[in-house]
Parts: C-alpha cells; sequence; structure tokens
C-alpha cells in the first residue's frame, strides 16, 4: 500500500494532526459518539438541562437501594466489560509498536 505524503499547509496539517483526522470524519464521529453516550446517561436517568440534579438523583437512588444496587453496578459492569476488554485487547494487539 502506498503511503499518501500529500503537503498540506502548515496550518491544516497542525489542526488535522491534532483532530486526529479531517474536520468533517472527527465531527461525524464525535457527534455518534454523543448519541451513543446519551442514550446511556438517559436510560440511567441523567437530564441535560439539569445535570447536577440528575447526578445527585443517581445517587440518592444508589443508596437508597442498597446492595441491589451494588448488583445492579456489578451487573452493568459485566455488561460492559464484555465490549470493552475485548475491544482495548485489541487495540493493544494490532496498535502496539513494530520495533520493539
Amino acid at each position: 500500500m502506498v503511503n499518501d505524503t500529500r503537503e498540506l499547509p502548515a496550518s491544516q496539517d497542525a489542526m488535522h494532526r491534532f483532530l486526529g483526522g479531517s474536520p468533517i470524519a472527527v465531527a461525524f464521529r464525535l457527534i455518534l459518539l454523543s448519541i451513543l453516550v446519551g442514550v446511556v446517561l438517559a436510560a440511567i436517568g441523567f437530564d441535560p438541562w439539569n445535570i447536577v440534579r440528575s447526578i445527585h438523583l443517581l445517587f440518592e437512588r444508589i443508596w437508597n437501594l442498597g446492595f441491589d444496587a451494588i448488583n445492579g453496578l456489578w451487573r452493568y459492569f459485566l455488561l460492559g466489560a464484555v465490549i470493552v476488554v475485548p475491544v482495548w485487547l485489541l487495540s493493544r494487539l494490532f496498535g502496539a509498536p513494530r520495533g520493539r
């Protein structure tokens, strides 16, 4: 595969490096990730207009649930770990520097 080494002006090259890609691609990824995180936060009861109160209510509900909250957190941890740990492992395996 040929490396595409087009010359960009210094300001564009710096912005490309800072953003990690083209601005449109980065914006698209950020929008999708924001929607995904928003769905997860909405599922646990967060309100975007009153985030501090939502966090307070979340901790209050956890406190009131007692050991059921620990069981629920454990289940969420396991559910998330099924996705997060393999993705992390694959990123470490395929993203590792080849020279070492």
